[in-house]
């Protein structure tokens, strides 16, 4: 237990429901189980005539029809990635129970963030605009395109009167949201929140700027191989859609309703690099500062951990500064420690990532079991840890970490440990 939590009593959290939407699948219990299985999630850009993009690859969410979840009058008000928070947002709420729960609605909170926003529902109302004129711009236009519609709909739809935030810190949005959100519980603010992240990046302005920027993978030929983290042939993300809500709950709360607990939140750590827009810090400074905050926090060594759910995006440069990171603040440990990168089978969801990934590393906890890092298959020499090529392995875990990291030099660390009653 962390001496400082013990001296100024802060409260346990705890995670009591998990939700997704992903290109693995449209429940966190299905994207886990293709997640488990090493599944590939990845593909050619099915939504719009990508054959002109340096890009042409994409995680996309497959057969999804969002008549299937609202009816059409609701479409009207949700750009995609707010239709993707509601949808993982649902799933969370179900799984945890509190459907049946008799909790103080001004106890209960919201905090999704989002990478980008609406931005399908820019992209469509200045069409709109420059076509057809001012007057057949959507009178939902802005509160289908603002972050934090995410969610206040979430609230909204749940009557959770508690706090209501949102954030936008690129890639390491929603596990910022899930951190701060441990922060509120821990602090005795609220006793339950949901937390994650939501985008629908896949537009054909969305891609055109990532891949610009020559950020994205262009193995059009092979889209099944394009994300390869930590292999000598990557050479780019995949860009990726969906959105990932967590349930976090006091200790407390959650013992008073029987709630199902899956694992505990046991600490949070979080840095800026201060040092280029998109390139991390080539010495690896913030990432092992994150990592060293988190593990602190959680009041353990970095000898403790036994797996780690890496940033591992498939580019070059951050897939040997994470690395390095990795090997510089947990010394010998870092030949023993168990390491994946999940973005190899779902893509890179950017403001959504890090809590697709806090889901599958709570998985990887309760199940004992670390998913794979697939299309590892010519390991890159300046990237030289345990990666779980190709196959997924079981392992009993005690203490996880998730790394997220993102444009601007904004990092977050979570670190996640099996549920103990003492």
């Amino acid at each position: 237990m962390n001496l400082f939590r013990k001296t100024i009593n802060l409260k346990r959290v705890v995670v009591t429901g998990l939700g997704a939407i992903s290109p693995l699948g449209h429940t966190a219990a299905e994207s886990w189980k293709q997640a488990r299985a090493g599944a590939n999630g990845v593909g050619r850009i099915s939504r719009f005539d990508a054959s002109q993009y340096y890009s042409q690859v994409a995680g996309e969410v497959k057969n999804y029809d969002p008549l299937e979840y609202f009816d059409r009058r609701e479409l009207r008000k949700y750009d995609p990635f707010i239709q993707f928070a509601l949808i993982a947002a649902e799933d969370a709420y179900r799984d945890s129970g509190l459907a049946d729960a008799q909790l103080d609605p001004t106890r209960c909170g919201v905090y999704i963030g989002s990478g980008i926003g609406g931005i399908f529902t820019i992209e469509e109302n200045v069409i709109r605009l420059m076509e057809r004129g001012p007057s057949r711009v959507s009178p939902f236009f802005l509160p289908a395109t603002i972050a934090n519609l995410a969610s206040g709909n979430v609230s909204i739809r749940y009557g959770m009167k508690g706090p209501n935030l949102t954030n936008v810190t690129a890639c390491t949005t929603s596990t910022h949201a899930i951190g701060e959100s441990f922060r509120i519980i821990q602090m005795g603010d609220a006793d339950v929140m949901l937390a994650g992240g939501a985008e629908y990046p896949i537009t054909p302005l969305g891609v055109a700027g990532f891949s610009i920027m020559k950020a994205l993978s262009s193995r059009n030929d092979v889209p099944e191989k394009a994300s390869r983290p930590f292999d000598l042939e990557r050479d780019g993300f995949v860009i990726a859609e969906g959105a990932a809500v967590v349930v976090l709950e006091s200790l407390e709360s959650a013992l008073k309703r029987n709630a199902p607990i899956y694992a505990e939140v046991s600490g949070y750590g979080y840095t800026g690099d201060a040092f280029h827009m998109t390139a991390p810090d080539p010495e690896a400074d913030g990432a092992v500062r994150t990592m060293e905050m988190a593990i602190r926090d959680a009041g353990i060594s970095a000898s403790q951990i036994d797996y780690i759910n890496a940033h591992g995006t498939s580019t070059p440069l951050n897939d040997k500064t994470e690395s390095l990171g990795i090997r510089k603040l947990f010394g010998d440990h870092a030949d023993r420690v168990a390491v994946s990168s999940t973005k190899s089978m779902t893509g890179h969801m950017l403001g959504a990532t890090g809590a697709i990934e806090f889901v599958f590393t709570t998985m990887a906890l309760k199940e004992g079991f670390i998913p794979p890092t697939i299309n590892l298959e010519n390991p890159d020499p300046e990237c030289d840890l345990n990666y779980t090529p190709g196959k997924g392995v079981e392992r009993e875990l005690t203490h996880a970490l998730t790394n997220s990291f993102g444009f601007g030099g904004t990092n977050g660390a979570l670190v996640i440990s099996r549920f103990m009653a003492d």
